[in-house]
C-alpha cells in the first residue's frame, strides 16, 4: 500500500500518546426549559472549549470506542485561512506547536507538511473513539484530498474506505471564474470495519414521483417488458401478446424481445400485472412495479453524488446561520459554513437514534443543530459532542445550539426550537504533572472519575458510594482507590475488614500492598499500585 511521507511525519506519528490528559471543567448546562444552570445537566451533550488534541485526549476515558458517528470539517489549506491550524508560516501558535512538537525541522515545512503535521495526530485520536461499528465522515477539497485519502489509508486502513461523496456545493457559476469554476466539495467516508452498516436514505419526492399509477393492489410505477436482446438470441422471448381488454396482438420488436417467458407472461395476465394505459387499450404492455413491493420500501440506497437539492448548499447555510443571529455582528462571522442539511443527511447515512455523535472541528456548530433536528424528527435520543478551540466557542458555536434549542426568529420568519440541553466544559489542569504523579490540584473526585472511567468505561456515579473509597461496581467487580493526598495508604487486612461490598472480584488501587499474592488469588483481589498502574491514554 502506498504510504505518504512529509517533513516532521517521525514526529508526530506517536504524538498523539504524548498529549497530556487533561480534565474537563464543567462551566454550565442548558436545557431549553431552564437556560443556563450552574450544575451539570448531565445532558451527555458536551460543548468543549479547548484545543481540540487535547480534548480528543479528554475525551478517551469515558468515549473510546465509543463514538459511532465521527463528522469533521477541517481546515482546507487553501492558503487564505485565518485561524490558528492555517498554513501561515507565521501564525504564532502554529509556529510554537511545531517547534514543540517536530522542532528545528519545523521551520522548513511547507504548508502541506504543517497541514499533515497537524491532522495526524487527531485523526490517531479520532480513531481510537470511533465504535466498532462506527464510521467518519470528513470534508475537504482538492487542496488535501489526495493527502488525506493516503493518510487515512494508513491510520484507518486501506480496506475500510468506502468513498468520496461529491457534494454540489453551489447552484450557480461565478462566469467571473478564472479556470474552472470548483462547483463540489468531498465528504471522505472511512469505516471503523467492517461491522459498520451504512442506513438507507429517507425516499423523496423525486424518487417516488414515478410511482403514479394506482389499481386495487397500491400504487405502482409502469416498467418496459422488454429486454435488450434480439429475436436471434432469445427466440423463447418473442411471441405474440395479446391485450386482453382490446383482443389486439401485439409482436415485439425483433431487435428488442420481451424480457419474459409466455410462461411469466400468462402468470402476469392471470395476476393483472400487465399496464395497458389508463383507458387499458394501449398498444405497448408495461409490468406493474408496485411501490410496496420494494426490497427498500422505507429509503432509498445511497449515492455518491449528492446534489444540493439533496443536502443544501453554501448559500442556503449563510441564510441559515445570518436568520440565527439576524441583525447581529457575529451573523456575518463564518464564509462557508456547511448547511445542517448536509450534516443530517451524513448522521442520516451513518447514525442511529441513540447513537453518540462527534464533531472536532466544530466552527459554528451546525452538527449540533442537525442532530437536535433529527432528534426532533424522529423522536430520537442522539448525544453530540463539540469540539471549537476558538473564543468564538461560547459566542458563537454554544450559542447558536441554545437558540437552535429554544427557537430563533420573529413572525412569519420564526423557527420553533428543537429542544434538548447540552452542557458547556473548558479544559482544565492536566491529570499527571511532569513527573507523572498525579496531579492533586485537580482534586481527588476528578482522579476518582478518571480511574473509574479508564477500568469500566461507563458513566461514574459518585452518589452510589459505600465510602470515601469506593469507586463502583460493574460486570460484578468492585473497585477502590485507596488515596489520601498527605499520607501513603497501604492494602492490608484492616483495610479489607472495612469493605462490605460483595463482588465476584475486587480491584484495590493504593501506594503498596500488604497482602501475600495467594491470598489475593484465593479471594480475586487484584491490587494496583498509585500512579503506576493507572491507565495512560
Amino acid at each position: 500500500m502506498p504510504t505518504l511521507h512529509w517533513i516532521g511525519k517521525d514526529k508526530v506519528v506517536n504524538h498523539h500518546l504524548d498529549v497530556p490528559y487533561r480534565v474537563l471543567n464543567h462551566e454550565y448546562g442548558f436545557t431549553a426549559a431552564e437556560g443556563g444552570t450552574p450544575s451539570p445537566t448531565r445532558s451527555g451533550n458536551k460543548i468543549i472549549h479547548g484545543d481540540n488534541l487535547e480534548a480528543l485526549k479528554a475525551l478517551l476515558p469515558e468515549y473510546e470506542g465509543r463514538v459511532k458517528c465521527i463528522y469533521i470539517d477541517p481546515p482546507y489549506n487553501t492558503g487564505n485561512e485565518g485561524w490558528v491550524y492555517n498554513d501561515n508560516v507565521n501564525d504564532p501558535k502554529i509556529k510554537k506547536w511545531l517547534a514543540t512538537v517536530v522542532g528545528k525541522e519545523g521551520e522548513d515545512l511547507s504548508r502541506h507538511d504543517k497541514w499533515l503535521c497537524m491532522m495526524y495526530p487527531r485523526l490517531k485520536l479520532l480513531h481510537k473513539l470511533m465504535a466498532d461499528d462506527g464510521a467518519i465522515f470528513i470534508s475537504i477539497d482538492d487542496n488535501e484530498q489526495s493527502n488525506l485519502k493516503l493518510v487515512c489509508d494508513e491510520i484507518f486502513g486501506y480496506n475500510n474506505f468506502i468513498i468520496n461523496i461529491l457534494w454540489q456545493k453551489k447552484y450557480t457559476v461565478a462566469n467571473d471564474h478564472k479556470t474552472v469554476a470548483p462547483m463540489h466539495e468531498y465528504v471522505m467516508l472511512y469505516q471503523k470495519s467492517s461491522n459498520w452498516n451504512r442506513n438507507l436514505l429517507p425516499r423523496n419526492e423525486e424518487n417516488d414521483k414515478q410511482y403514479k399509477f394506482e389499481d386495487e393492489k397500491g400504487i405502482f410505477r409502469s416498467s418496459d417488458y422488454t429486454c435488450n436482446k434480439s429475436a436471434d438470441e432469445r427466440p423463447n422471448l418473442y411471441y405474440p401478446v395479446t391485450n386482453p381488454n382490446t383482443g389486439l396482438e401485439i409482436w415485439p420488436k425483433k431487435t428488442r424481445v420481451w424480457a419474459y417467458s409466455r410462461e411469466e407472461n400468462q402468470r402476469h395476465l392471470d395476476e393483472n400485472l400487465i399496464y395497458w394505459g389508463k383507458d387499458g387499450k394501449g398498444k405497448v404492455p408495461a409490468f406493474k412495479r408496485y411501490k410496496n413491493q420494494l426490497k427498500n420500501a422505507d429509503g432509498v440506497v445511497p449515492q455518491s453524488w449528492w446534489p444540493y437539492e439533496f443536502a443544501g448548499h453554501t448559500d442556503a447555510a449563510k441564510k441559515e446561520f445570518k436568520a440565527i443571529f439576524q441583525g447581529e455582528d457575529k451573523a456575518n462571522h463564518f464564509d462557508t459554513p456547511k448547511p445542517s442539511t448536509l450534516i443530517e443527511r451524513i448522521l442520516q447515512l451513518g447514525s442511529n437514534a441513540n447513537d453518540i455523535i462527534l464533531d472536532s472541528f466544530a466552527g459554528s456548530g451546525t452538527t449540533a443543530h442537525a442532530v437536535f433536528n433529527l432528534n426532533k424528527q424522529d423522536d430520537g435520543n442522539r448525544k453530540v459532542i463539540l469540539i471549537e478551540m476558538e473564543d468564538y466557542a461560547e459566542t458563537i458555536t454554544a450559542e447558536r445550539v441554545k437558540r437552535v434549542i429554544k427557537g430563533y426568529g420573529e413572525g412569519s420568519k420564526a423557527v420553533e426550537g428543537t429542544g434538548g440541553s447540552f452542557d458547556y466544559y473548558t479544559l482544565g489542569l492536566p491529570l499527571f504533572d511532569e513527573y507523572d504523579h498525579l496531579n492533586e490540584t485537580v482534586g481527588v473526585e476528578r482522579i476518582r472519575e478518571y480511574v473509574w472511567f479508564s477500568e469500566t468505561r461507563s458513566t461514574y456515579d459518585p452518589t452510589q458510594q459505600e465510602g470515601s473509597y469506593y469507586l463502583g461496581k460493574k460486570d460484578e467487580c468492585a473497585y477502590y482507590f485507596f488515596y489520601e493526598p498527605d499520607n501513603l495508604t497501604e492494602l492490608n487486612y484492616d483495610f479489607l475488614a472495612t469493605v462490605q461490598v460483595k463482588a465476584d472480584q475486587y480491584v484495590f488501587y493504593a501506594d503498596n500492598c500488604l497482602l501475600p499474592e495467594e491470598f489475593m488469588l484465593a479471594r480475586n483481589i487484584i491490587f494496583k499500585k498509585i500512579p503506576r498502574d493507572i491507565t495512560r491514554f
